[in-house]
């Protein structure tokens, strides 16, 4: 599996953001106490535990603990919050976002699995 940076931050997050121009960046905010977002959270695993796209940065932020980062991420990337939330940032902006039960290993595959590709600018 690949390493999961914890967004604790807003440091952490802009160093990523910046990280974002020179490789795609994919973020997964999770709620601790959500169901949903669990369910989630394990469908980004499993895509992790296979043969996740070695040119992703790929990092997670947990919305209750963490939510001054949270709400940094959504201010920056002018992404509406929601949780559970997956959003895929190149050169320092949003290309791509989900949210709740459409956050899937396939999603994540569809997503991330071809980059760098013309499909996300």
């Amino acid at each position: 599996m690949v390493e999961v940076i914890q967004l604790e931050s807003d440091k952490q997050w802009l160093q990523l953001l910046q990280m974002s121009k020179e490789q795609p960046v994919c973020v997964l905010k999770h709620s601790t106490r959500c169901p949903i977002s669990t369910a989630a959270h394990e469908q980004g695993n499993a895509y992790l535990d296979k043969t996740p796209n070695s040119d992703v940065e790929y990092a997670i932020v947990l919305v209750v603990e963490d939510r001054p980062v949270s709400n940094l991420i959504a201010e920056t990337l002018d992404v509406k919050h929601e949780s559970p939330q997956l959003i895929v940032v190149k050169e320092g902006k949003a290309v791509a976002h989900t949210s709740h039960w459409h956050i899937t290993e396939g999603k994540l595959a569809e997503l991330l699995g071809n980059f760098p590709y013309s499909g996300i600018k």
